[in-house]
């Protein structure tokens, strides 16, 4: 019995030591970038976790400026906003037909959208479908192309939602008059609420992270998003790091608040729908 507490004591130890040392890999980068964004030119060469000798505010008012981060703010804000408003509505009506339905016919369907989350973009097939529509270096062909990339993982992660819906409710209230449409909208989707804001957030987060699409569908830099913006600012000047960890940080700021601020919609929403699928 002393043995056995033993080794159940070294490995929680082991335990503990293995989540700080992942906590580790995560929070210095970060400090990293918090620290350096408030130095001056010079203490920035080495990019150590030493505090400022003087803090540094303006280094965001440069950045904002030069940067020209707010049209790129609005950009991102446009595309992800309409992108993740889009993809959830449609999704989750997507994910609520395949959940009632299901025949050999409607669970191919779901399976060939489902598995956009796994099957890597030809990107040689895309750029000459958006160049025969006239979508490139368009809002709407970037909102477009946000929809089909999260579209796949939306529809997976509402359907087990759905699933836990008792059918039962939707023949009470086909009973009592429901029309589909009313039956959807007045009695299912009330009850998505999890789902709708835990798929909306990650869908808004992905939308806004995304990097590969702008840089190969937006040749104009007055259409540019914040990653872009970022990978420009880089560019011009790749050794004030200063200028840099201020100009990732205020890019981080949007989503991290979003993330913080709808965390338990998230967990528990993943939790959730993870149990029935």
């Amino acid at each position: 019995m002393e043995r056995s507490a033993g080794s159940k004591t070294v490995q929680v130890i082991l335990k503990n030591i293995l989540a700080w040392f992942a906590s580790l890999l995560v929070i210095v980068p970060m400090l990293l970038v918090l620290l350096n964004a408030f130095k001056a030119d010079g203490e920035t060469i080495n990019m150590n976790l030493q505090l400022p000798k003087q803090w540094i505010f303006s280094n965001f008012a440069t950045v904002i400026e030069k940067g020209k981060l707010i049209r790129s703010f609005l950009n991102s804000l446009l595309y992800a906003g309409a992108g993740t408003i889009i993809t959830v509505m449609f999704g989750a009506m997507a994910a609520y037909v395949f959940s009632r339905r299901r025949s050999k016919g409607m669970n191919v369907v779901y399976m060939y959208v489902v598995l956009g989350m796994v099957i890597p973009i030809n990107y040689v097939t895309l750029t000459k479908t958006m160049l025969t529509l006239h979508l490139t270096n368009t809002a709407l062909g970037i909102i477009l192309l946000y929809m089909a990339l999260q579209t796949p993982f939306t529809v997976f992660l509402i359907y087990g939602f759905v699933s836990k819906i008792p059918v039962e409710l939707d023949e009470a209230a086909i009973l009592d008059g429901c029309s589909p449409m009313q039956l959807y909208w007045k009695v299912v989707f009330p009850m998505l609420k999890s789902a709708i804001v835990t798929a909306g957030v990650l869908c808004f987060l992905n939308c806004w992270n995304e990097f590969m699409m702008p840089l190969y569908f937006l040749h104009s830099s007055e259409k540019w998003p914040m990653t872009l913006a970022i990978y420009n600012f880089f560019g011009q000047y790749e050794m004030k790091w200063n200028l840099i960890c201020a100009d990732v940080l205020l890019t981080c700021a949007p989503v991290i608040i979003i993330y913080l601020a709808c965390q338990k919609y998230i967990v528990g929403g993943q939790t959730a729908g993870a149990v029935k699928g």
